[in-house]
């Protein structure tokens, strides 16, 4: 899977994942996302010029020649762009981690532990998470829409103390899987190149994976890479959330209610952990000006803001269970 020492090599390299990945959460646990220079941003900034170069190539095409499937040329272009994008980091990290191997075990388990520690933002959602709890409990609903506009789309300045906190709910459970799952995930099946791969995919799929006039075509490719890379993930994350709680309604609320859900992966993984929590999110919900039918999810009582700890546990403690689970299989 990852290198060679002999007959005994599955049992060492599940015991090398477990300590590198307890290792990459201790880091974001105690040091969370970095303030500056982060990796994300510039892959954000060099994706802006590759939309940019791709668009212009279009639009040069475009006017050489009016025949063919505007759309499907535009889907073309997306992949393009994708392929530019992502591809040169993937290569030049997957050399590197090549190289590191040949020259010195340690380096090499060192850039592994920082590449997953850049991929991983368990602690920022839960610190974002954790700055609309505390208006939300203080009663401050003002401070509380202006804290959960800086992790959704949805327009929150008629938002109320119940919409907030399962707007919250949903996104910590949602981006359990994405920021924090997914990449472990991938980083056991391919090390530090998977758990990259799979977050560069997931950043392209929120910057060019809407649905709209302009991404609808040119992000396609995006978002179906990201649905994909996801969709394992996804499921074992949903798991995870119904191990710490109640299990049985996690799995109802998962086979009843996700194949409702407009995201394969995310309707998945928020139905399975309102279900484990006893609580119920989700509904109607405003984007740029017009109302989303949205189900609900889960069941009991609707979320009130203490969940949103709850919420937060979940995901911290899942991914203490993923390293548990490392160490049991290695040892066994």
């Amino acid at each position: 899977m990852w290198f060679d020492v002999g007959a005994q090599a599955t049992d060492v390299e599940l015991l090398v994942v477990a300590v590198a990945v307890a290792a990459a959460l201790l880091l974001d646990s105690f040091l969370g996302e970095p303030s500056r220079f982060h990796p994300l941003v510039g892959f954000g900034n060099w994706s802006n010029w590759v939309e940019r170069v791709c668009r212009q190539q279009f639009l040069l095409i475009s006017r050489q020649s009016d025949t063919g499937n505007q759309e499907a040329r535009l889907r073309s272009v997306g992949i393009a762009a994708l392929c530019l994008a992502v591809l040169p980091i993937l290569i030049v990290v997957c050399a590197l981690m090549l190289w590191l191997a040949q020259v010195s075990f340690w380096l090499w388990l060192l850039i592994n532990v920082v590449v997953l520690y850049f991929t991983l933002g368990g602690n920022s959602l839960t610190f974002h998470a954790g700055e609309i709890y505390r208006p939300l409990k203080a009663g401050d609903i003002t401070l509380a829409r202006e804290k959960i506009s800086f992790i959704v789309s949805r327009e929150t300045a008629s938002m109320n103390k119940k919409q907030i906190t399962s707007a919250t709910v949903e996104s910590v459970l949602e981006n359990g899987n994405d920021a924090v799952f997914g990449a472990l995930f991938w980083f056991v099946v391919a090390g530090a190149p998977g758990a990259l791969l799979f977050r560069l995919a997931n950043t392209l799929d929120a910057m060019w994976g809407y649905k709209n006039e302009r991404y609808r075509y040119f992000g396609f490719a995006a978002a179906k890479l990201d649905d994909f890379l996801g969709w394992i993930p996804a499921r074992l994350t949903a798991l995870t959330y119904g191990i710490q709680g109640n299990f049985q309604l996690a799995m109802k609320c998962w086979q009843e209610q996700a194949p409702l859900c407009a995201s394969p992966n995310g309707g998945v993984v928020m139905c399975a952990g309102a279900g484990t929590l006893n609580t119920t999110i989700g509904g109607p919900a405003i984007y740029h000006g017009k109302r989303h039918e949205k189900i609900y999810m889960g069941s009991g009582e609707f979320a009130d803001y203490p969940v949103i700890i709850q919420a937060n546990r979940l995901v911290i403690c899942g991914a203490w269970v993923w390293v548990l689970v490392l160490l049991l299989l290695g040892l066994g």
